[in-house]
Protein backbone atom coordinates (compact mmCIF):
# COMPACT_ATOMS: atom_id res chain seq x y z
CA UNK A 1 0.00 0.00 0.00
CA UNK A 2 1.35 3.38 -1.01
CA UNK A 3 0.47 6.71 0.63
CA UNK A 4 -0.13 10.03 -1.08
CA UNK A 5 -0.17 13.57 0.24
CA UNK A 6 -3.64 15.05 0.57
CA UNK A 7 -3.38 18.28 -1.38
CA UNK A 8 -1.01 20.64 0.39
CA UNK A 9 -1.96 19.46 3.90
CA UNK A 10 1.07 17.27 4.58
CA UNK A 11 -1.34 14.48 5.60
CA UNK A 12 -0.65 11.07 4.05
CA UNK A 13 -3.58 8.87 3.05
CA UNK A 14 -3.57 5.38 1.58
CA UNK A 15 -3.98 5.06 -2.19
CA UNK A 16 -7.16 3.09 -1.51
CA UNK A 17 -9.95 4.37 0.74
CA UNK A 18 -12.56 2.06 2.25
CA UNK A 19 -16.04 3.27 1.33
CA UNK A 20 -18.82 2.66 3.85
CA UNK A 21 -21.85 2.96 1.57
CA UNK A 22 -22.60 -0.77 1.88
CA UNK A 23 -22.78 -0.58 5.68
CA UNK A 24 -26.22 -1.11 7.21
CA UNK A 25 -28.83 -0.97 4.49
CA UNK A 26 -31.82 1.18 5.33
CA UNK A 27 -34.47 2.69 3.07
CA UNK A 28 -33.17 3.45 -0.41
CA UNK A 29 -29.67 2.31 0.59
CA UNK A 30 -30.63 -1.38 0.62
CA UNK A 31 -29.99 -1.14 -3.15
CA UNK A 32 -26.30 -0.55 -2.37
CA UNK A 33 -25.71 -2.96 0.49
CA UNK A 34 -27.07 -4.11 3.82
CA UNK A 35 -24.12 -5.43 5.76
CA UNK A 36 -24.68 -6.33 9.43
CA UNK A 37 -22.34 -5.06 12.14
CA UNK A 38 -20.22 -8.22 12.36
CA UNK A 39 -19.38 -8.07 8.64
CA UNK A 40 -18.79 -4.31 8.76
CA UNK A 41 -16.29 -4.74 11.58
CA UNK A 42 -14.53 -7.52 9.67
CA UNK A 43 -14.18 -5.40 6.53
CA UNK A 44 -12.80 -2.47 8.53
CA UNK A 45 -10.35 -4.83 10.23
CA UNK A 46 -9.13 -6.27 6.90
CA UNK A 47 -8.75 -2.79 5.41
CA UNK A 48 -6.66 -1.52 8.33
CA UNK A 49 -4.54 -4.68 8.43
CA UNK A 50 -3.73 -4.14 4.75
CA UNK A 51 -2.56 -0.58 5.25
CA UNK A 52 -5.71 1.39 4.46
CA UNK A 53 -5.84 4.38 6.82
CA UNK A 54 -8.59 6.30 5.01
CA UNK A 55 -12.30 5.50 5.50
CA UNK A 56 -15.14 7.36 3.80
CA UNK A 57 -18.80 7.54 4.84
CA UNK A 58 -21.65 10.08 4.68
CA UNK A 59 -24.46 11.12 6.98
CA UNK A 60 -27.06 10.09 4.39
CA UNK A 61 -25.75 6.54 3.93
CA UNK A 62 -28.48 4.28 5.33
CA UNK A 63 -29.93 7.37 7.01
CA UNK A 64 -27.05 7.66 9.47
CA UNK A 65 -26.65 3.94 10.17
CA UNK A 66 -23.40 3.72 8.18
CA UNK A 67 -21.76 6.28 10.49
CA UNK A 68 -23.02 4.45 13.57
CA UNK A 69 -21.70 1.09 12.36
CA UNK A 70 -18.33 2.53 11.34
CA UNK A 71 -17.93 4.17 14.73
CA UNK A 72 -18.77 0.91 16.51
CA UNK A 73 -16.35 -1.04 14.34
CA UNK A 74 -13.49 1.32 15.17
CA UNK A 75 -14.34 1.15 18.86
CA UNK A 76 -14.67 -2.65 18.94
CA UNK A 77 -11.36 -3.05 17.11
CA UNK A 78 -9.64 -0.71 19.54
CA UNK A 79 -8.34 1.37 16.64
CA UNK A 80 -6.17 4.31 17.63
CA UNK A 81 -7.81 7.55 16.50
CA UNK A 82 -4.50 8.72 15.05
CA UNK A 83 -4.22 5.63 12.85
CA UNK A 84 -7.31 6.35 10.75
CA UNK A 85 -8.41 9.33 8.68
CA UNK A 86 -12.21 9.56 8.67
CA UNK A 87 -14.28 11.41 6.08
CA UNK A 88 -18.00 12.08 6.08
CA UNK A 89 -20.34 14.41 4.23
CA UNK A 90 -23.06 17.04 4.58
CA UNK A 91 -25.76 18.19 2.17
CA UNK A 92 -28.45 15.49 1.99
CA UNK A 93 -31.80 15.47 3.74
CA UNK A 94 -31.53 14.15 7.31
CA UNK A 95 -35.07 14.75 8.53
CA UNK A 96 -38.48 16.04 7.57
CA UNK A 97 -37.89 19.64 8.70
CA UNK A 98 -37.58 22.27 6.00
CA UNK A 99 -34.05 23.15 7.13
CA UNK A 100 -32.78 19.58 7.55
CA UNK A 101 -31.17 19.61 4.12
CA UNK A 102 -28.72 21.74 2.14
CA UNK A 103 -25.56 23.72 2.82
CA UNK A 104 -26.71 26.57 5.04
CA UNK A 105 -24.62 27.40 8.11
CA UNK A 106 -27.54 26.11 10.18
CA UNK A 107 -27.68 22.69 8.54
CA UNK A 108 -23.89 22.32 8.46
CA UNK A 109 -23.66 22.91 12.22
CA UNK A 110 -26.46 20.49 13.08
CA UNK A 111 -25.17 17.86 10.64
CA UNK A 112 -21.62 17.92 11.99
CA UNK A 113 -22.84 17.59 15.59
CA UNK A 114 -25.11 14.68 14.63
CA UNK A 115 -22.37 12.93 12.63
CA UNK A 116 -19.93 13.17 15.53
CA UNK A 117 -22.50 11.66 17.85
CA UNK A 118 -23.21 8.78 15.47
CA UNK A 119 -19.52 8.13 14.82
CA UNK A 120 -18.61 8.38 18.49
CA UNK A 121 -15.72 10.70 17.63
CA UNK A 122 -14.66 14.15 18.83
CA UNK A 123 -13.68 15.39 15.36
CA UNK A 124 -14.07 14.63 11.65
CA UNK A 125 -10.81 14.53 9.69
CA UNK A 126 -12.32 15.47 6.32
CA UNK A 127 -15.78 16.93 5.77
CA UNK A 128 -17.11 17.02 2.22
CA UNK A 129 -20.04 19.01 0.98
CA UNK A 130 -21.88 16.25 -0.84
CA UNK A 131 -23.35 18.13 -3.79
CA UNK A 132 -24.57 21.45 -5.12
CA UNK A 133 -27.19 23.33 -3.11
CA UNK A 134 -28.85 25.70 -5.61
CA UNK A 135 -30.61 27.60 -2.80
CA UNK A 136 -27.61 28.52 -0.66
CA UNK A 137 -24.89 30.97 -1.74
CA UNK A 138 -21.29 29.78 -1.71
CA UNK A 139 -20.21 32.45 0.78
CA UNK A 140 -22.83 31.23 3.28
CA UNK A 141 -21.60 27.67 2.85
CA UNK A 142 -17.92 28.58 3.18
CA UNK A 143 -18.67 30.60 6.31
CA UNK A 144 -20.50 27.64 7.82
CA UNK A 145 -17.61 25.31 7.00
CA UNK A 146 -15.10 27.76 8.48
CA UNK A 147 -17.08 27.80 11.72
CA UNK A 148 -17.00 24.01 12.16
CA UNK A 149 -13.26 23.95 11.43
CA UNK A 150 -12.53 26.74 13.92
CA UNK A 151 -14.65 24.96 16.52
CA UNK A 152 -12.28 21.98 16.32
CA UNK A 153 -15.01 19.63 15.10
CA UNK A 154 -13.53 19.33 11.58
CA UNK A 155 -9.89 19.28 10.45
CA UNK A 156 -10.05 19.59 6.63
CA UNK A 157 -12.64 20.38 3.96
CA UNK A 158 -13.57 18.63 0.73
CA UNK A 159 -16.09 19.10 -2.06
CA UNK A 160 -18.00 16.47 -4.02
CA UNK A 161 -20.06 16.44 -7.23
CA UNK A 162 -19.44 20.09 -8.10
CA UNK A 163 -18.29 21.57 -11.43
CA UNK A 164 -14.75 22.90 -11.58
CA UNK A 165 -15.80 26.56 -11.70
CA UNK A 166 -17.71 26.28 -8.43
CA UNK A 167 -14.71 24.72 -6.67
CA UNK A 168 -12.44 27.55 -7.79
CA UNK A 169 -15.02 30.21 -6.90
CA UNK A 170 -15.60 28.73 -3.43
CA UNK A 171 -11.88 28.60 -2.71
CA UNK A 172 -11.45 32.16 -3.97
CA UNK A 173 -14.11 33.29 -1.48
CA UNK A 174 -12.34 31.41 1.31
CA UNK A 175 -8.95 32.89 0.39
CA UNK A 176 -10.37 36.41 0.25
CA UNK A 177 -11.94 36.01 3.70
CA UNK A 178 -8.98 34.21 5.27
CA UNK A 179 -10.99 31.02 5.71
CA UNK A 180 -10.07 27.37 5.23
CA UNK A 181 -10.22 26.20 1.61
CA UNK A 182 -11.15 22.86 0.09
CA UNK A 183 -8.18 20.48 -0.11
CA UNK A 184 -9.92 17.47 -1.65
CA UNK A 185 -12.38 16.54 -4.38
CA UNK A 186 -14.64 13.50 -4.58
CA UNK A 187 -16.06 12.81 -8.03
CA UNK A 188 -17.31 9.91 -10.11
CA UNK A 189 -14.44 8.56 -12.20
CA UNK A 190 -13.90 5.23 -13.92
CA UNK A 191 -12.28 3.93 -17.09
CA UNK A 192 -15.81 3.94 -18.54
CA UNK A 193 -16.56 7.46 -17.27
CA UNK A 194 -13.61 9.82 -17.73
CA UNK A 195 -15.61 13.07 -17.85
CA UNK A 196 -13.67 14.73 -15.02
CA UNK A 197 -10.55 14.71 -17.19
CA UNK A 198 -12.01 17.62 -19.22
CA UNK A 199 -12.05 20.30 -16.51
CA UNK A 200 -11.94 18.91 -12.97
CA UNK A 201 -8.63 17.03 -13.19
CA UNK A 202 -6.75 19.96 -14.82
CA UNK A 203 -8.21 22.30 -12.21
CA UNK A 204 -7.20 19.96 -9.37
CA UNK A 205 -3.65 19.67 -10.70
CA UNK A 206 -3.41 23.44 -11.04
CA UNK A 207 -4.77 24.10 -7.55
CA UNK A 208 -3.05 21.12 -5.84
CA UNK A 209 -6.28 19.45 -4.73
CA UNK A 210 -6.50 15.75 -3.93
CA UNK A 211 -8.81 13.66 -6.14
CA UNK A 212 -10.76 10.81 -4.54
CA UNK A 213 -12.74 8.97 -7.24
CA UNK A 214 -16.00 7.30 -6.24
CA UNK A 215 -17.44 4.27 -8.02
CA UNK A 216 -14.22 3.36 -9.87
CA UNK A 217 -15.95 0.17 -11.08
CA UNK A 218 -18.98 2.13 -12.33
CA UNK A 219 -21.36 0.65 -9.78
CA UNK A 220 -20.07 -2.87 -10.47
CA UNK A 221 -20.39 -2.64 -14.26
CA UNK A 222 -16.60 -3.02 -14.60
CA UNK A 223 -16.35 -5.90 -12.13
CA UNK A 224 -16.07 -8.50 -14.89
CA UNK A 225 -19.58 -9.84 -14.26
CA UNK A 226 -21.08 -7.83 -17.13
CA UNK A 227 -20.37 -8.57 -20.80
CA UNK A 228 -22.25 -8.28 -24.07
CA UNK A 229 -23.57 -11.80 -23.46
CA UNK A 230 -24.16 -11.39 -19.71
CA UNK A 231 -26.04 -8.17 -19.18
CA UNK A 232 -27.48 -9.28 -15.83
CA UNK A 233 -25.02 -10.49 -13.22
CA UNK A 234 -27.59 -11.88 -10.82
CA UNK A 235 -25.71 -10.77 -7.71
CA UNK A 236 -24.78 -7.16 -8.48
CA UNK A 237 -26.44 -3.98 -7.27
CA UNK A 238 -26.29 -2.86 -10.90
CA UNK A 239 -29.02 -5.41 -11.74
CA UNK A 240 -31.57 -3.38 -9.80
CA UNK A 241 -29.90 0.02 -9.48
CA UNK A 242 -28.41 0.99 -12.86
CA UNK A 243 -26.16 3.82 -11.66
CA UNK A 244 -23.95 5.72 -12.40
CA UNK A 245 -24.88 6.24 -16.07
CA UNK A 246 -22.58 4.42 -18.50
CA UNK A 247 -22.28 4.33 -22.28
CA UNK A 248 -22.65 0.56 -22.28
CA UNK A 249 -21.67 -0.04 -25.89
CA UNK A 250 -18.35 1.71 -25.32
CA UNK A 251 -18.00 0.08 -21.89
CA UNK A 252 -18.28 -3.39 -23.42
CA UNK A 253 -15.33 -2.59 -25.70
CA UNK A 254 -13.33 -1.50 -22.65
CA UNK A 255 -14.34 -4.63 -20.73
CA UNK A 256 -13.27 -6.88 -23.61
CA UNK A 257 -9.79 -5.32 -23.62
CA UNK A 258 -9.59 -5.54 -19.81
CA UNK A 259 -10.53 -9.22 -20.02
CA UNK A 260 -7.62 -9.80 -22.40
CA UNK A 261 -5.18 -7.96 -20.13
CA UNK A 262 -6.56 -9.62 -17.00
CA UNK A 263 -6.13 -13.04 -18.58
CA UNK A 264 -2.51 -12.26 -19.46
CA UNK A 265 -1.80 -11.34 -15.83
CA UNK A 266 -3.95 -14.11 -14.34
CA UNK A 267 -6.12 -11.65 -12.40
CA UNK A 268 -9.74 -10.46 -12.29
CA UNK A 269 -11.05 -7.72 -14.58
CA UNK A 270 -11.83 -5.43 -11.63
CA UNK A 271 -8.18 -5.47 -10.66
CA UNK A 272 -7.22 -4.12 -14.09
CA UNK A 273 -9.79 -1.30 -13.87
CA UNK A 274 -8.44 -0.20 -10.49
CA UNK A 275 -4.78 -0.62 -11.46
CA UNK A 276 -5.38 1.62 -14.48
CA UNK A 277 -6.84 4.35 -12.28
CA UNK A 278 -4.03 4.11 -9.73
CA UNK A 279 -1.66 5.17 -12.52
CA UNK A 280 -3.67 8.23 -13.59
CA UNK A 281 -2.33 11.70 -12.90
CA UNK A 282 -3.70 13.53 -9.87
CA UNK A 283 -5.35 10.56 -8.13
CA UNK A 284 -4.82 10.63 -4.36
CA UNK A 285 -7.02 7.79 -3.08
CA UNK A 286 -9.59 5.58 -4.81
CA UNK A 287 -12.75 4.82 -2.84
CA UNK A 288 -13.52 1.10 -2.90
CA UNK A 289 -16.70 -0.39 -1.49
CA UNK A 290 -17.31 -4.06 -0.76
CA UNK A 291 -20.08 -6.37 0.35
CA UNK A 292 -17.88 -9.43 0.85
CA UNK A 293 -14.46 -10.14 2.30
CA UNK A 294 -13.10 -11.68 -0.90
CA UNK A 295 -14.31 -8.67 -2.87
CA UNK A 296 -12.39 -6.30 -0.59
CA UNK A 297 -9.25 -8.42 -0.75
CA UNK A 298 -9.43 -8.53 -4.54
CA UNK A 299 -9.73 -4.76 -4.72
CA UNK A 300 -6.80 -4.30 -2.35
CA UNK A 301 -4.72 -6.59 -4.57
CA UNK A 302 -5.03 -4.04 -7.40
CA UNK A 303 -2.21 -2.09 -5.72
CA UNK A 304 0.24 -4.86 -6.67
CA UNK A 305 -0.73 -5.11 -10.35
CA UNK A 306 1.71 -3.18 -12.54
CA UNK A 307 0.32 -2.63 -16.02
CA UNK A 308 2.84 -2.17 -18.81
CA UNK A 309 3.15 1.08 -20.71
CA UNK A 310 1.61 -0.66 -23.74
CA UNK A 311 -1.34 -1.91 -21.70
CA UNK A 312 -1.94 1.56 -20.26
CA UNK A 313 -1.77 3.06 -23.73
CA UNK A 314 -4.29 0.57 -25.11
CA UNK A 315 -6.65 1.12 -22.20
CA UNK A 316 -6.34 4.90 -22.58
CA UNK A 317 -7.10 4.62 -26.30
CA UNK A 318 -10.18 2.42 -26.04
CA UNK A 319 -11.66 4.59 -23.27
CA UNK A 320 -10.58 8.05 -24.46
CA UNK A 321 -12.98 10.97 -24.38
CA UNK A 322 -14.27 12.50 -27.58
CA UNK A 323 -12.93 15.92 -28.46
CA UNK A 324 -15.06 18.84 -27.23
CA UNK A 325 -14.72 22.60 -27.60
CA UNK A 326 -12.68 24.42 -26.42
CA UNK A 327 -10.37 21.44 -25.96
CA UNK A 328 -9.88 20.78 -29.67
CA UNK A 329 -9.24 24.47 -30.33
CA UNK A 330 -6.68 24.73 -27.52
CA UNK A 331 -4.93 21.66 -28.90
CA UNK A 332 -4.94 23.08 -32.42
CA UNK A 333 -3.54 26.46 -31.34
CA UNK A 334 -0.82 24.85 -29.22
CA UNK A 335 1.20 24.11 -32.34
CA UNK A 336 4.53 25.86 -32.07
CA UNK A 337 3.90 26.94 -28.48
CA UNK A 338 4.99 23.80 -26.66
CA UNK A 339 7.69 24.42 -24.03
CA UNK A 340 11.15 23.21 -25.00
CA UNK A 341 12.47 20.33 -22.94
Amino acid sequence: MRYNTLGNTGVLVSELCLGAMTFGGKGFWTNIGKLPQEEVTNLVKIAIENGINFIDTANVYSEGLSEIMLGKALKDLGTSRQDVFIATKVRGRMGEGVNQVGLSRLHIQYSVDDSLQRLGLDHIDLLYIHGVDPVTGLEETMRGLEEVVRSGKVRYLGISNHPAWMVVKANAIAEKMGWNKFVALQNYYSIAGRDIERDIVPMALSENLGIMPWSPLAGGFLSGKFTRKTQKAGDSRRDEFDFPPVNKEKAYEIIELMQEIASAHGVAVARVALAWMLRKKGITSIIIGAKKEDQLRENIASTTLMLTADEMSRLDYVSELGKEYPGWMIERQADGRQPKV
